[in-house]
């Protein structure tokens, strides 16, 4: 089978239901904005047709290996005293980073969400800093190193579920004030499909902290020599002292500083890479022919099948990253609006992926290419990243580069701290031991909680130890745990038939049998396309989870059919769940879901903008509606320009854009100011004030906007 043919086949077939679901409930058409997205769509699905069908088949010339002819290479410690000395710094700023902007905390929906005030290219680049974790240097360096362009290929495959992210989850999301996705379950069907979801997605989320520690040992095991735990514990440590007490905002903009500094990285080493070499021609001559596809293998070998890629990576993996990755949905709702939100989730795939694509795997592109023209010895492909970087960089400028890798290290582990917080403050704490905690106590469980998974992740470093290698790892624990939480949303959202008995069993059920496939892995085997399994590991002394690294990336292609068909049967058998239990939370009833955000019917398209003087008031008027919005007054004219009514929420902010919304925040409005005759101010409480208007900004205007 052609990978090529295959991945566009299946996953166009995934790209067309989306946008079925969108064009029937409007999203998409053939004129105005619903064409502008089409339009959108259809560019994006090309533009990665072509560039990855070029790779694949273009014919390319490629130069002869030369042999390497220089001094044996000395790996006992790569960089100088002053590359750890930069990276020391470097800790010690993003520490006091994280600290500066995590100072202003006032409950959970600061620590979570940072206020829900941020702008779309602040949660993009904070997004990427999270995306391209603590393993994705070495990981897919090493994969670069020994597969070439192929190693890209999980950062290229997620045009397929855009348009079910955009037009179908992301509403639902944003406009019904979902927490977590274990609260979304309760909401749709009942308690017990929350307990269950709220454990899987536990288990994910802190085995992927355990996953990321182990990276950083390993990273700082082979630079310095330290002990893969110690090197774990000081920077997990770092990163969770700026998290419990900064929270989300001390994320994001420790994440946009890290997520600018890893691209550049990333982008610098490829581009002395190729300089040293003397251009692009020479770079790609020394590639092989094989290492310039896009799809490297389907199916011959076992330890990176293009089949199993797609589907650990592409259908499973990143369906769980965009859909249910609990750090990843509180930056979409730290967005300022529904559109800032969809702006960040259209950047990732089309602009923001394939430039990590190329950041992540430069390292084991350039190595390879070296060795092959003579500059470099065969290496690690394990060491690719560190040999290559450090071959290519003077003293100091290595540092910058292991810092970066360090930024990578941490910008990860902080997200998935807070994911985890969050789910045990909402769906552990309030729901099941003190449902009457107020703001304070809640706060105060979620740093508590922040310093608990960081220490549970540092116990499941020696788990993963046991993986030959990190892609291996990481891709034998995504292919086991996220299938069944994958097919219980997509059911969830786009099937309305879909019951809370049938979603209990595709989670509890479909866990079960992926358990059962790693002590029994044959059973995966009509799932495996062909990809051959070790028939002699029960052979060796390889432990009780042997199993787990049999078929590690068709798991999940066995977990997504066997859950899928545990939904669809239990789903036929049970009484259909009540219409008005759906309401805003199903594909068709975005209005609905606005509704009730607004508190009044609103529509996406009818937006206004003005511009207020501010005005601090005597006392902080009382928050009221659903959300405890602060409450503001504003002028006639501003209410007449806003053409929004008493009640309505508006988004409030400094007027300088290069700030991200920093200083802002969702307000209400709550009553007139009167005999202000035609100026437009706006009135808010000295807390409000406090934190929206800054320094010298006292006689400078604030721009008020109604989203919806």
């Amino acid at each position: 089978m052609d990978p090529y043919i295959y991945q566009y086949s299946v996953g166009g077939v995934i790209f067309a239901i989306g946008l079925y679901f969108a064009f029937r409930q409007g999203s998409v058409g053939f004129t105005g904005r619903g064409l502008c997205h089409l339009l959108l769509m259809l560019g994006g699905l090309l533009f990665f047709m072509v560039l990855q069908g070029y790779l694949q088949y273009a014919p390319m010339s490629e130069d002869a290996p030369v042999a390497y002819t220089g001094d044996v290479r000395s790996e006992e410690m790569i960089g100088k005293p002053i590359d750890y000395a930069i990276v020391g710094l470097y800790l010690v700023m993003i520490l006091a980073v994280g600290m500066w902007f995590g100072r202003r905390q006032k409950g959970t929906k600061d620590f979570f969400f940072g206020g829900q005030r941020f702008s779309w290219w602040v949660i993009a680049f904070s997004l990427v800093a999270t995306l391209v974790g603590s393993y994705s240097f070495v990981k897919y360096s090493q994969a670069a190193y020994n597969y070439g362009f192929a190693s890209s290929q999980s950062y290229l495959n997620d045009w397929a579920l855009m348009p079910l992210l955009l037009f179908g989850w992301l509403p639902i999301l944003y406009f019904s004030r979902i927490t977590t996705v274990p609260e979304y379950f309760e909401r749709r069907f009942n308690r017990k499909v929350r307990f269950a979801a709220t454990v899987g997605v536990l288990v994910y989320l802190i085995s992927y902290v355990g996953v990321n520690l182990y990276t950083m040992g390993t990273v700082f095991h082979h630079l310095l020599g330290w002990d893969v735990m110690g090197a774990a514990i000081v920077v997990a440590g770092v990163s969770a002292i700026y998290v419990t007490f900064g929270g989300q905002t001390s994320v994001i903009m420790t994440d946009l500083l890290q997520g600018v500094m890893l691209l550049a990285t990333g982008i610098v080493l490829l581009i002395l890479g190729v300089h040293y070499l003397g251009g692009f021609d020479e770079f790609f001559g020394n590639l092989p022919r094989g290492h310039r596809q896009a799809f490297n293998n389907f199916n011959e070998n076992a330890s990176f099948p293009s089949v199993g890629i797609f589907w650990q990576d592409a259908m499973a993996n990143s369906a769980f990253f965009y859909f249910l990755n609990q750090g990843i949905l509180m930056r979409y709702m730290a967005t300022k609006s529904m559109k800032e939100a969809r702006k960040a989730a259209v950047a990732m795939p089309l602009i923001l992926m394939p430039v990590a694509a190329i950041v992540v795997a430069s390292g084991g592109w350039i190595g390879h290419a070296f060795v092959n023209a003579g500059i470099l010895p065969e290496m690690e492909p394990k060491k690719a990243f560190y040999i290559t970087a450090e071959f290519l960089s003077h003293p100091g400028i290595f540092g910058l580069i292991v810092a970066a890798l360090t930024a990578a290290l941490m910008s990860t582990v902080d997200t998935l701290i807070t994911a985890v917080s969050a789910i045990v403050v909402n769906d552990v704490y309030k729901p099941f031991v003190n449902p009457e905690a107020g703001e304070k106590k809640l706060l105060r469980t979620a740093r508590f909680s922040a310093i608990g998974v960081t220490l549970l992740g540092i116990v499941l470093v020696p788990v993963f130890m046991q993986f030959k290698t990190i892609y291996a790892a990481h891709g034998a624990m995504t292919a086991a745990v996220t299938p069944p939480l994958v097919i219980a949303l997509m059911f969830s959202i786009f099937w309305r038939r879909y019951t809370a008995k049938a979603a209990l069993a595709t989670i509890v059920g479909g866990l079960v049998v992926i358990g059962v496939s790693i002590f029994i892995p044959e059973l995966i085997r009509p799932f495996a396309h062909g990809v051959p399994m070790d028939s002699n590991f029960r052979d060796a002394d390889e432990g009780l989870f042997a199993g787990a690294r049999q078929y590690k990336f068709m798991r999940a292609l066995f977990g997504l059919g066997a859950s899928a068909l545990i939904g669809i049967v239990v789903t036929m058998v049970t009484k259909p769940e009540p219409r008005e239990k759906q309401t805003g939370l199903v594909w068709g009833t975005v209005a609905d879901a606005i509704k009730r955000y607004k508190g009044s019917a609103g529509s996406e398209d009818d937006a206004a903008s003005t511009l207020a003087m501010p005005r601090k008031g005597e006392v902080e008027p009382e928050a009221f509606g659903e959300a405890r919005l602060p409450a503001i007054r504003v002028s006639a004219p501003v209410l007449e320009s806003l053409r929004a009514g008493i009640g309505d929420p508006v988004y409030l902010t400094d007027t300088r854009a290069w700030l991200g919304g920093l200083y802002s925040m969702h307000v209400r409005i709550s009553g007139i100011l009167e005999s202000e005759g035609e100026e437009e101010i706006v009135e808010m409480g000295p807390d409000t004030y406090a934190l929206i208007v800054t320094g010298k900004r006292h006689d400078k205007p604030l721009r008020i906007d109604r989203f919806y």
